[in-house]
C-alpha cells in the first residue's frame, strides 16, 4: 500500500507537471482506495495536495516566462472566490453526488483528451503583430474588454466545479485560455498551473472545519508529488505529448467506471 501511495503520487506529480493539469484526478481516488480515507476528506486533501504542488510547478513556469499575469489575475479571482463557494456546498452534499459528478468530469476529460479541439485561434479575429503571431483576441489586452468578461464567467463556472468535486479544472482551463485570450498553449499551461493553485488553496480552505483532515497523510503525499511535478515539467517538451494524452485518457475511463461501480452505483 505504501509503494502504491508513493507511485500514485508521483503519477499525480507528472501529469500536473506534462498537461498543467489532471493532479486532482489521480489524487482524490489514490487517497480514497490506496489511503482508504473518508471520501468528503480525501476531496479536501486532494485539493490541498494539488495546490501546493501547482503552486511550485507555476513558480517554474513563471521564471521561465511562461505564465500571462493579467490573464492568471482574472480568471484566479472570480475563481477563487467561486471555489469557495463550491467547497461550501460541498461540505453539504450526499458524497454519492460528489463522486458520480467526479466520475462524470473523468469521463469528460477523457473524451477531450481522445478528441481534442482545435485550440488554435482564427487569424481573422486576432491582430497580426511584427513580429507574425496573432495578437490576444477581441481587445483581451485591457482588462474591461468583452473576452475579459468571458474568462471571469468561465472562471466562477470552473470554480464552483473545482469546490464541489475537488478537481482543479486544469483541462477546461488550458483550452479556454487559449480560446478566449489567444495565448500560446506553453503559456496557458503555465497560466493554468497558477490558476489551479489559488482555487485549490481556495477550495482547502472551504473544506476546513467542515471535514476531517488528516495533514501527516497529505504533507507525505504532496512531497511526493512535487518531486513527481518537477520531473514532469523537465520532460514536458521531450515526451510525445498526443501520446501521453491518449494513455491518460484511457486511464481516466478505468478509473472513472471503478468509482461509479465502486462507490456511486
Amino acid at each position: 500500500m505504501f509503494l502504491s501511495a508513493i507511485f500514485a503520487g508521483l503519477a499525480t506529480g507528472l501529469v500536473l507537471g506534462l498537461f498543467g493539469s489532471g493532479g486532482s484526478i489521480i489524487a482524490l481516488p489514490a487517497m480514497m482506495y490506496l489511503l482508504h480515507v473518508e471520501p468528503k476528506s480525501a476531496i479536501a486533501m486532494s485539493l490541498g495536495v494539488v495546490a501546493v504542488t501547482a503552486t511550485v510547478s507555476g513558480l517554474d513556469n513563471w521564471r521561465r516566462g511562461l505564465v500571462d499575469v493579467r490573464v492568471a489575475l482574472v480568471f484566479g479571482l472570480f475563481g477563487v472566490a467561486a471555489t469557495f463557494a463550491g467547497a461550501r456546498l460541498g461540505v453539504l452534499t450526499p458524497v454519492v453526488i460528489q463522486l458520480g459528478l467526479f466520475a462524470l468530469v473523468m469521463y469528460a476529460a477523457a473524451w477531450r483528451m481522445l478528441k481534442p479541439v482545435k485550440l488554435a485561434a482564427p487569424a481573422a479575429s486576432g491582430v497580426v503583430n511584427a513580429g507574425g503571431g496573432t495578437a490576444a483576441i477581441g481587445g483581451c489586452q485591457a482588462f474591461f474588454s468583452p473576452c475579459m468578461g468571458h474568462i471571469a464567467l468561465h472562471g466562477i463556472g470552473v470554480g464552483v466545479l473545482t469546490g464541489l468535486v475537488g478537481v482543479g479544472g486544469g483541462f477546461l482551463i488550458v483550452p479556454a485560455l487559449v480560446l478566449l485570450s489567444g495565448i500560446p498553449m506553453k503559456t496557458a499551461v503555465g497560466t493554468s498551473l497558477v490558476i489551479v493553485a489559488a482555487k485549490s488553496y481556495a477550495g482547502f480552505a472551504g473544506y476546513m472545519g467542515g471535514v476531517p483532515i488528516d495533514y501527516a497523510a497529505m504533507g507525505g503525499f504532496t512531497a511526493v508529488t512535487v518531486i513527481g511535478s518537477l520531473v514532469g515539467a523537465h520532460f514536458s517538451t521531450r515526451i510525445s505529448q498526443e501520446m501521453l494524452k491518449k494513455a491518460f485518457a484511457w486511464f481516466l475511463v478505468v478509473v472513472a467506471t471503478y468509482i461509479l461501480f465502486k462507490s456511486v452505483i
